[in-house]
């Protein structure tokens, strides 16, 4: 049966603090042997992943702003992929509408919640920059969101709490990542490998398992969809609860060195 494999990002295929990813690029080079597709399925922006999927040395598909959009290259299926449209390059599959609706809503509550977030169309370089520890030109591309927004959280937990209730009371779907708290319109990591599989499967008329790995809150749905789940173990936080009962298993290391640890022991590649 063949294997597709989802990952998160930041704190997951890269380290937490630094970004690094050179404890996974062993492995990554195993997989590409094996031809194993690797899907970064992130928070971050289409801007973004066009540079670190170089760095990474992926070429294939992706998925941008917590499962808003998937990302196909030509060639990767041998026909059109469904419902996609061409844009800049790729075959696009978007799943929700632009971000410009969720700036409006974060401005309706913004008086509620005086001095307890900011987010990022509000922040400068150099801010984005203090809060993500990115550099200049990487801050610039985090801040070009298509479909959602990252709020930075000041506030208390309860007025998060309250925070979170009131934007999804307004039809927000509100995702609580490693560093923000992203907005955006209705979608998930989850929805977007669904797609994916089904598509994958569709094309190549035969079955196919999913292992989808992270280590926040906004991968509980994609490690819900998944075949098998891997839960990142992390520095900074506990792994996500997940209702999933079977086929979870987490790290005991943290970031690319859990992230490398547990697919050595699930598609037993050599150490």
């Amino acid at each position: 049966m063949n294997t597709v494999i989802f990952t998160d990002m930041d704190g997951t295929l890269l380290d937490h603090d630094t970004y690094s990813f050179d404890a996974a690029k062993p492995t990554l080079d195993k997989l590409q042997a094996r031809s194993i597709p690797v899907i970064p399925t992130t928070s971050k922006t289409f801007a973004e992943m066009l540079v670190l999927r170089d760095i990474l040395g992926l070429n294939g598909p992706f998925i941008v702003e917590n499962g808003a959009a998937v990302y196909l290259p030509h060639g990767f299926f041998g026909k059109k992929p469904t419902g996609t449209v061409w844009q800049d390059g790729f075959w696009c599959k978007p799943f929700i509408s632009s971000k410009a609706y969720w700036l409006k809503m974060l401005e309706l509550v913004k008086d509620e919640y005086p001095d307890a977030f900011t987010h990022f169309a509000d922040m400068s370089i150099s801010d984005i920059q203090a809060a993500t520890g990115l550099d200049e030109a990487s801050a610039s591309r985090a801040a070009q969101r298509q479909f959602g927004e990252p709020v930075l959280w000041q506030g208390s937990d309860d007025q998060k709490r309250a925070f979170i209730a009131a934007l999804t009371e307004r039809g927000a779907n509100v995702l609580e990542g490693g560093r923000f708290i992203h907005v955006s319109g209705d979608c998930n990591k989850g929805q977007a490998l669904t797609w994916f599989m089904q598509e994958y499967e569709r094309q190549d008329a035969a079955p196919a398992r999913s292992i989808a790995l992270g280590d926040g809150k906004n991968d509980i749905a994609m490690m819900e969809a998944a075949s098998i789940a891997v839960r990142i173990a992390s520095p900074v936080h506990a792994p996500p609860e997940l209702e999933k009962q079977q086929q979870v298993y987490t790290s005991t290391l943290f970031g690319p060195e859990g992230w490398t640890e547990m697919l050595t022991q699930l598609l037993d590649l050599e150490p």
